[in-house]
């Protein structure tokens, strides 16, 4: 885990086959709300991400909200659209679960990230974080808003 405070890791991630996003992009324009999940097209992770798309106080200015999975870009465009979700949603796919790593929230055995939520402010500093390694450990979305306030 991170200390509070401390650089975020800077990633460049496909989204789609031709737009890749960047964390680093953002700095000094907005802050991100960097949400990992494990799979795509399962009930606990489908639950949080519409929980994010409902919450209408996440909807602000001065946030973007990237959503990460190792999944391959099509399968991660595809469920946004499936789940008509906001954000950006990213593809950890290869090098496989490089940015999981770096972020500590890959895990080996099951071979894709878990569940970790990261505050990034515009200075590109963790300013809050959550990390659930269960697979099933659902995290409280509320707590983003706390973390806006």
């Amino acid at each position: 885990m991170f200390e509070i405070g401390d650089i975020a890791p800077d990633f460049t991630l496909k989204e789609t086959f031709d737009t890749s996003v960047t964390l680093s992009d953002y700095r000094g324009k907005q802050n991100v709300l960097l949400f990992f999940h494990p799979f795509s097209y399962t009930d606990v992770c489908e639950g949080e991400i519409c929980e994010i798309r409902d919450e209408s106080g996440l909807e602000r200015d001065d946030l973007e909200i990237i959503n990460v999975a190792c999944d391959a870009w099509p399968i991660r465009q595809s469920y946004k659209d499936h789940l008509k979700a906001n954000g950006r949603f990213v593809a950890d796919f290869w090098p496989h679960g490089e940015v999981s790593k770096a972020y500590g929230v890959f895990d080996e055995e099951w071979g894709t990230c878990m569940r970790g939520t990261y505050l990034i402010d515009m200075d590109g500093k963790i300013a809050n974080q959550v990390v659930n390694m269960g697979i099933m450990d659902r995290r409280d979305q509320s707590i983003y808003l706390d973390w806006l306030s």
